[in-house]
């Protein structure tokens, strides 16, 4: 079923009780494309339902554990004079078995020579606040775990977008990717393994529609509410399903997937979702479906890794050394906090500074980053959203301009999503460097709203990682500093696509062409009047509707 008018009541007058009147102009205007999205809140051509997206769909407060340890009681130095990462992953483990806690971090600096891991759910890490506590790593991910080198080939180094030198990632599939790596098996790094064959069918779906939240189980005995479970939709020979990823038509019929295999590595699409009811055969999610279930997909719930759940990071910054930069692709592993094969987690008050890649979504779904900044030498990645990673909330973020220049040979992106992953989240965000990178790997229907840019990154993604964007990328009030439209004004390139009130841009430095022919389908509303569009922020517009 999906979600009806009837159940979004409330609208415009919704909005305004929630959020206020204030952060746009007296004169403006409710868009038009969000009085059609009322309409059809669920299956909008153009606009993604976002609603629910960040741990326990998008609250405002995450759970607090009782405190299971100080660390400093167990042997961390918040003097910085010698290594505290075994104290601070003791405590975590230790917490973990217990069942959970957390574990604080009094004011200080800590060195750490190692990697913080928590691999347990229910475990949080919480220091003082980003001001006043500080972890101060002196290695990086190759020198601790080794090299990790591409799966698709190449001399390329995966430590450019995977690892954190803060990894939040469940104990056993973590252990089973760490010792791929030194075995020099590059694996594939989401919900089903290695080889991705590590999954057990609960039950196969009947059809259903996109923007459904009740699915037909053919066998609901192995279902529960309260369950995680991961929606697998595999592809057909002819495409279909990723033509359908792509918003259908003449276009995506068209194009050519075959040759595209990096991008055809990314299917089946594995969507975690938890269950929230079961009443015989119906099944209630949690969230709308992103996509049609359809025979020709084999469409089925799956049991995939042990999930993390409910574990988090809160109130400190993590320092890196103050090294340069490596060329592009090459990077060593200074990385932030990455949250992998995790649902319903958060990092708030967290600061990364003078990192290869800040903060990670790596086949992560329902997270939410809240408050969090990437700052020092310039990031390769500030924020990286792959291998299928749904349903995330980064809020209130800011990537702050570069403190020294950046070497030859290095890339910046900025805001980045790829590899499938859908229905993600960047809300009132400020970029004083990097771009809306979107990264190949066709993601779509995701939502980056009420965001100020100066738009000088650039995107990347090889040719066989095929589209730059499936249908259904919203975004709604950006204000670009700098006039470039690259990767924000999307209706030239972008299928099914809205860009509504940004600034008025043009064309320069990297010029993208879109990879469907035919008519794309896209909308652009008030274009060159950012802030003059009601509402001024899509995601919390979509919160403040009234659901079931």
């Amino acid at each position: 079923m999906a979600l009806s008018r009837r159940q979004f009541v409330g609208g415009a007058a919704a909005v305004v009780a929630a959020t206020g009147a204030t952060g746009f102009s007296p004169s403006a205007r409710p868009a038009a494309l969000w009085r059609e999205f009322e309409a059809a809140p669920s299956t909008h051509p153009q606009i993604p339902y976002v609603g629910r997206a960040g741990a326990h769909a998008g609250a405002r407060r995450a759970p607090r554990p009782p405190v299971a340890a100080n660390a400093v009681t167990l042997g961390a130095t918040p003097d910085g004079s010698a290594d505290s990462a075994p104290a601070i992953n003791r405590a975590l483990r230790e917490a973990g078995e217990r069942g959970g806690g957390t574990v604080l971090l009094p004011p200080g600096t800590y060195r750490i020579d190692d990697y913080l891991r928590i691999g347990h759910s229910g475990v949080v890490l919480r220091g003082a606040g980003s001001g006043r506590t500080t972890l101060l790593a002196t290695r990086n991910l190759t020198e601790l775990i080794g090299p990790y080198g591409s799966r698709y080939g190449g001399d390329k180094s995966s430590w450019s977008w995977a690892g954190g030198l803060v990894w939040l990632s469940p104990h056993a599939r973590h252990a089973s990717l760490t010792a791929a790596i030194r075995d020099r098996a590059w694996p594939f790094e989401g919900w089903t393994g290695n080889r991705r064959d590590e999954w057990t069918t609960l039950t196969t779906l009947r059809p259903a529609r996109r923007g459904d939240v009740r699915v037909t189980a053919e066998d609901p005995s192995a279902l529960r509410r309260g369950q995680l479970v991961v929606l697998r939709l595999a592809d057909d020979a002819g495409h279909t399903l990723l033509e359908h990823m792509a918003g259908g038509g003449p276009g995506p019929e068209a194009y050519t997937w075959d040759d595209k295999t990096k991008l055809t590595s990314y299917v089946p699409y594995e969507w975690p979702v938890r269950i929230t009811g079961v009443a015989g055969r119906r099944v209630t999610l949690e969230r709308p479906l992103p996509l049609d279930l359809r025979p020709e997909w084999d469409p089925r719930l799956v049991s995939g890794a042990e999930p993390l759940t409910d574990s988090g990071v809160v109130g400190l910054t993590l320092e890196a050394p103050l090294v340069a930069q490596s060329p592009h692709l090459l990077d060593k592993g200074y990385n932030g906090v990455t949250f992998q094969c995790a649902y319903d987690c958060w990092a708030e008050d967290v600061v990364v500074r003078n990192v290869d890649n800040g903060f990670g979504l790596v086949a992560a779904s329902a997270c939410t980053l809240r408050r969090t900044r990437v700052e020092g030498r310039g990031s390769h990645h500030p924020y990286f959203c792959r291998e299928g990673a749904h349903d995330n909330l980064v809020e209130e973020f800011r990537i702050a301009a570069r403190t020294v220049p950046a070497p030859a040979g290095t890339q910046l992106h900025g805001i980045n999503v790829e590899g499938l992953s859908s229905h993600n989240v960047w809300s009132r965000g400020v970029m004083e460097t990097g771009t809306f990178d979107t990264h190949r790997g066709m993601p779509f229907a995701n939502v980056r709203t009420e965001i100020t840019v100066e738009n000088d990154g650039r995107h990347g993604g090889d040719a066989s990682a095929g589209p730059l964007y499936g249908a259904r990328f919203a975004h709604w009030n950006v204000t670009v500093t700098n006039g470039r439209a690259g990767l924000v004004k999307i209706d030239t390139v972008a299928p099914y696509s809205a860009t509504v009130g940004i600034s008025e841009v043009r064309e320069f430095d990297q010029t993208d062409v879109p990879d469907f022919t035919g008519e794309l389908h896209a909308r652009v509303e008030a274009y060159g009047s950012p802030d003059t569009v009601r509402p001024r922020n899509l995601y919390e517009a979509q919160r403040a509707l009234s659901r079931e």
